[in-house]
């Protein structure tokens, strides 16, 4: 596997942890956690997934100065509190610093998230410009 190169102080209990990682690819997961949930029946906020599929788009990139600049989702299906989120994040296109990657996440066999991020690579850190 591919060692992270970005984004390494980030907390894993938020946006995940890399299961898998080459070269424009990436494979993280989340496990859901009750402070994740909206309400009383267990609904995962769906932030949690626009974060880990952020999260897996970055590790795909794996630029240490690669930031967001815009994404597209779709909310497919919902989360239940306790379940296993697995991102997977691919870069489909390359253009001078724009990259765009695709991720869909999965629980179990059910998809519950589409994205396409617009990633920029950056010459330094995004605060030193």
């Amino acid at each position: 596997m591919t060692v992270p190169n970005t984004h390494l102080a980030i907390s894993p209990s938020l946006v995940g942890t890399p299961v898998e990682l080459s070269p424009n690819r990436a494979v993280a997961q989340l496990v859901t956690r009750q402070e994740m949930c909206a309400d009383d029946a267990g609904l995962v906020h769906g932030g949690f997934a626009f974060g880990l599929a952020d999260y897996a788009a970055m590790l795909a990139v794996n630029d240490p100065f690669v930031v967001l600049g815009s994404a597209e989702s779709r909310f497919l299906a919902p989360v239940r509190c306790g379940e296993l989120m697995m991102a997977t994040a691919e870069v489909v296109e390359e253009q001078g610093k724009k990259r765009q990657v695709d991720c869909r996440i999965t629980v179990g066999d059910r998809v519950v998230f589409e994205g396409r991020f617009i990633c920029f690579v950056l010459p330094r850190h995004v605060l030193d410009q």
